[in-house]
């Protein structure tokens, strides 16, 4: 298939696709709970906010709608956060259709019918790489259904079997006659087809459409502009609010002289807020000029007086115990009375997301109705959430979905909202609240800090016989806990362990336990959440195996994995890509990692150089994916560069640190990214297993990167780091 076509939409007819006109058709699949859909996004012509009419008469179903013109509208139930589920979604349902690729437009499914017609868009959570494994089947389905009324239609409109016709490129043709029918003719007829029984879907072998690299459908309203994110919406008689939290999480207001600046210009009101309060006025920039001056006594409540050095100190006295057990295979105890014992520790610091968009939400509440413009991850739990903050039902509260300007989990929970809330109610008037950097960096939820242990023996053949991890972490469902009230499960929280009772390789004695502590700095998820520090220590602690037995890393792995052919068959060819046999020159070295997460399994090697001052410098990357499956092979090189470019930064440069109790970094001068200069060339291979399997994307690309590129740092200098970021080893010969 080609690339997109040009289009004539603006900006706001992008955003604001009507209804399909008379005639037109909107359909899905025909199981329990799937039903019509309406366009959603930011605001419509004229700038009030958009209304979620009902479906017309002649929508089928939830997912599509043909136009008269044969333009395809595909709705997506997941957001965009640069994922590209904009592209991947219709593309799944576009195979099916047999549509003209180049007429099919994508937007947001409705999160408000979501709830009236018991989740006719089953969950719109957008997280833990879930898209695709979690919507293909349903989406594949939608658009064999669709394909097969169509078909139907034009069959009894020449009054021929629907077995003779068939439908390709957006055309249903009767071979024996020659006859064919656009789409955009027959939706109408469509729609009032019902099906004996639902078609069966198409196996990976029969795909046409989906394994092939396809232009994003957003690429071109991001370039020019047009693209709507939160941070973008207007909306008439709006006020602004600016938002002072207190410097310590978890801290209170104790007074605020608010007569200091109701005087200034433009300001409205100062709303107090759980943690803050926020300044009300005409510009945000006079309501945060206004919010900084503004006098306030704090109470820094549980966490004054903490600092990073403590906490370092608390979560390695944890690893002491008591800790809760993990898994269990074999006696790992027995053995360590058997033979040498290697130990290493690892610390992860706090992280934030630092989106490149900081949290924002448009807000007007009315008496029956609640309209709400943002960025987030999960818009039906963010209707729950809005409905219980103002009173109102479920149903009665409209989520605009906006593009998001980066999520990575942090925009699953929404602050911003709870607090533009509180604003609305006090004012009366449509409400933009908007977190500065700083705001948005020092009271972020955090990667959770963590000390992860491991000891081993080797046996003779210089093969691990046993193994023993153990975690000492914040806990993420704890955590969130009052904010969304999550069920706690029996058992050691997954989140924390993922990556290590997990992993790939044949340990006949293994033991995992874990201890969860949470100091007063709120945690959540981060890009592939627990795996994110547990596969830093997992293939660091592997690597220090392979040396402490003289042998080469990858072969190393590669008989510890024995039986695993998914995984060596990404391992080898990870060998192969990298040339990992080549010899490296003084003062550079490879490192090597493999981690499965999120169903796909990912190995990366990485070839820095470090310089005389003891300063790394990624060169290269290489990385090879087997996802089972893949929709959108463009889409997965660009999530994987996006992933190793994500935890490349962590990994050279990046904590949250404590002083006094509070967030020390404030902005990209104290938390920096890596930046194009700095880049590494990253080469991104396939090694897919097929099957059954389809992992997801978006996170696997992050894990491997700072174990390998560590690794690859002792090869290059023999210093092994086991603290992150590495800024903080002393690389040097000194």
């Amino acid at each position: 298939m080609g690339h997109i076509q040009p289009t004539n939409l603006g900006r706001r007819d992008f955003l604001v696709a009507s209804l399909t006109a008379a005639g037109g058709l909107a359909i899905g699949v025909s199981l329990p709970g799937i039903a019509g859909a309406v366009p959603l996004n930011a605001v419509s012509p004229g700038g009030a906010p958009w209304d979620d009419a009902p479906p017309s008469a002649g929508e089928v179903n939830a997912w599509i709608v043909i136009e008269p013109d044969d333009s395809v509208v595909i709705r997506v139930a997941k957001a965009e956060m640069g994922e590209g589920v904009m592209t991947s979604m219709p593309m799944i349902v576009a195979e099916e259709l047999a549509c003209d690729w180049t007429k099919v437009r994508s937007e947001y499914a409705s999160a408000n019918r979501n709830v009236r017609e018991q989740t006719v868009y089953k969950s719109m959570l957008t997280g833990g790489s879930s898209a695709v494994r979690a919507s293909r089947p349903y989406l594949q389905q939608a658009g064999a259904s669709a394909r097969a009324r169509l078909i139907e239609a034009a069959a009894k409109r020449w009054g021929v079997p629907s077995a003779d016709c068939s439908a390709a490129n957006s055309v249903v043709t009767h071979k024996a006659s020659g006859r064919s029918l656009n789409y955009g003719a027959l939706a109408g007829d469509a729609a009032k087809v019902v099906l004996a029984q639902e078609p069966a879907i198409k196996t990976p072998e029969q795909f046409t459409l989906i394994g092939n690299s396809t232009a994003r459908l957003d690429t071109k309203v991001k370039v020019t502009g047009e693209a709507i994110f939160g941070i973008d919406v207007r909306l008439p008689d709006m006020l602004y609010a600016a938002v002072v939290t207190c410097p310590v999480p978890g801290g209170t207001v104790k007074n605020y002289d608010a007569k200091a600046i109701l005087g200034h210009r433009g300001v409205q009101s100062v709303v107090p807020l759980a943690t803050g309060v926020a300044v009300v006025a005409d510009r945000f920039w006079r309501a945060k000029q206004a919010a900084l001056a503004l006098p306030i006594e704090w109470d820094f409540g549980a966490g004054a007086g903490t600092d990073s050095a403590q906490f370092r100190q608390e979560y390695r006295d944890a690893l002491k115990g008591p800790l809760q057990n993990a898994k269990a295979v074999g006696d790992a105890g027995k053995a360590f009375g058997e033979g040498k014992v290697i130990e290493a520790l690892y610390e992860v610091p706090y992280l934030a997301h630092a989106t490149m968009e900081p949290l924002n939400c448009t807000v007007q509440l009315q008496p029956d109705r609640l309209d709400i413009w943002m960025g987030t991850q999960a818009p039906d739990i963010t209707i729950g959430l809005a409905a219980k903050t103002v009173g109102l039902k479920p149903e009665q509260v409209y989520i605009h979905n906006c593009y998001l300007g980066g999520g990575f989990g942090r925009r699953a929970i929404n602050d911003e909202l709870v607090q533009a809330l509180a604003v609305a109610k006090t004012v009366g008037k449509p409400v933009k609240l908007v977190w500065t950097r700083e705001e948005d960096m020092r009271h972020d939820r955090y990667r959770p800090q963590a000390a992860i242990s491991f000891k081993a023996v080797l046996g003779k053949d210089g093969m691990p016989t046993a193994i023993q991890a153990q975690t000492a972490v914040g806990s993420i469902m704890q955590s969130i806990k009052p904010m969304l009230d999550f069920p706690m499960g029996p058992g050691v929280e997954p989140l924390a362990v993922e990556g290590l009772v997990n992993m790939p390789y044949a340990i006949p004695n293994l033991k995992v336990d874990a201890v969860l502590k949470n100091t007063h700095v709120p945690v959540m998820f981060w890009r592939s959440v627990g795996s994110s520090q547990n596969a830093f220590a997992v293939e660091s602690f592997i690597d220090e195996l392979a040396h402490e037995a003289g042998q080469d890393p990858y072969q190393f792995r590669r008989k510890m994995l024995e039986g695993r052919p998914e995984f060596l068959h990404v391992l080898d060819m990870l060998a192969e890509k990298s040339n990992w046999s080549q010899k490296m020159p003084a003062g550079k070295g490879r490192g090597i990692a493999i981690h499965e997460s999120f169903g796909t399994i990912v190995g990366e090697v990485v070839e820095v150089a470090v310089d005389s001052k003891g300063t790394p410098r990624c060169e290269r990357v290489v990385a090879v994916v087997d996802c089972g499956h893949v929709i959108n092979p463009r889409n997965v090189e660009m999530q994987i560069e996006s992933g190793v470019i994500y935890g490349l930064t962590a990994a050279l440069y990046n904590e949250i640190t404590v002083k006094d109790g509070q967030i020390e970094q404030g902005n990209f001068d104290s938390y920096q990214m890596v930046r194009l200069a700095d880049s590494p060339k990253i080469e991104t291979y396939l090694a897919l297993s097929g099957g059954t399997k389809w992992g997801g994307i978006g996170e696997p690309g992050t894990p491997p990167i700072a174990p390998a590129l560590c690794n690859a740092i002792f090869a290059a200098t023999g210093k092994r780091v086991r603290e992150l970021p590495i800024r903080k080893t002393n690389l040097g010969s000194a």
